[in-house]
């Protein structure tokens, strides 16, 4: 059976932590900015942890 290959697109937007944790950017970041607090944007910009539901997917995807 051949190696799985990482797929790029994932990879550029998914960071394992040292730990193992899997960690992106939020979503819904650049559209209706006005309307949204300082807070909320500024919390966005964070790195956040994938939710469990897609943990398992997205370690696919990576290949690790």
């Amino acid at each position: 059976m051949p190696k799985m290959k990482t797929h790029k697109g994932t990879a550029k937007r998914v960071k394992v932590s040292g730990s193992g944790k899997l960690q992106m950017r939020a979503h819904h970041l650049n559209n209706k900015r006005m309307k949204k607090r300082r807070a909320k944007l500024a919390a966005l910009r964070d790195m956040h942890e994938v939710h469990p539901s897609q943990r398992k997917r997205i370690r696919r995807l990576l290949a690790v």
